[in-house]
């Protein structure tokens, strides 16, 4: 269970218990699929790893950090802990199939920001879990009292831009040139916004 910390406005020990009655739990997608949602810890660490390690790189381009690294993935868990990330694993069986994140600092003079990320392992996706991830990352959000979310993905990304585009979110800004491979070829990355309030 993460550190309990609120956004701009929100009632930090409320939301632990919210959070806590919420997951784990199974949900049901597309074709009688069964997913369980459940918070990201520290024993989930080897679990992402290979998640990540699924996905290609292309996938891996508007993150801010490569959660291929165990140390990334350490720290991550470390933000966790310290209540400026809250993590929703899609796990089919014990194989993570899906992350939906919400990225926040209630200290900072963004308080009221949130980011959002989605990953989805290939063999899962168009079934509707990047939808439902998202959903849940909305709902922790406006619990955590935050009053908008942001979200990035590479301008190519055209599935990723239509979910967040079903769930409300405008494209504000193209960041040109923003991301760069690992052969050099830099990658247009695409800021997107939903107000929650």
């Amino acid at each position: 269970m993460p550190k309990a910390a609120a956004g701009a406005g929100g009632d930090a020990e409320g939301v632990l218990r919210w959070l806590a009655q919420r997951y784990p739990r199974e949900v049901e997608l597309t074709d009688e699929w069964r997913v369980q949602l459940r918070l990201m810890g520290a024993d989930d660490v080897a679990a992402v790893l290979a998640f990540a390690n699924t996905l290609a790189p292309d996938d891996l381009m508007f993150l801010r950090v490569n959660i291929t690294e165990q140390p990334v993935v350490e720290r991550w868990v470390e933000s966790i802990r310290a209540g400026r990330t809250v993590t929703v694993l899609a796990r089919e069986d014990e194989r993570v199939v899906g992350e939906g994140t919400l990225l926040y600092n209630a200290a900072a003079w963004t308080r009221h920001l949130g980011e959002i990320r989605i990953q989805i392992s290939p063999g899962a996706r168009r079934r509707g879990l990047a939808r439902l991830l998202a959903g849940e990352i909305d709902a922790i959000a406006r619990h955590l009292g935050l009053q908008l979310l942001t979200a990035r993905m590479t301008l190519d990304q055209s599935a990723a831009q239509a979910v967040f585009r079903q769930l409300g979110f405008q494209r504000e800004a193209v960041l040109w040139d923003y991301s760069i491979t690992p052969d050099g070829r830099t990658r247009d990355v695409l800021v997107a916004t939903k107000r929650l309030q």
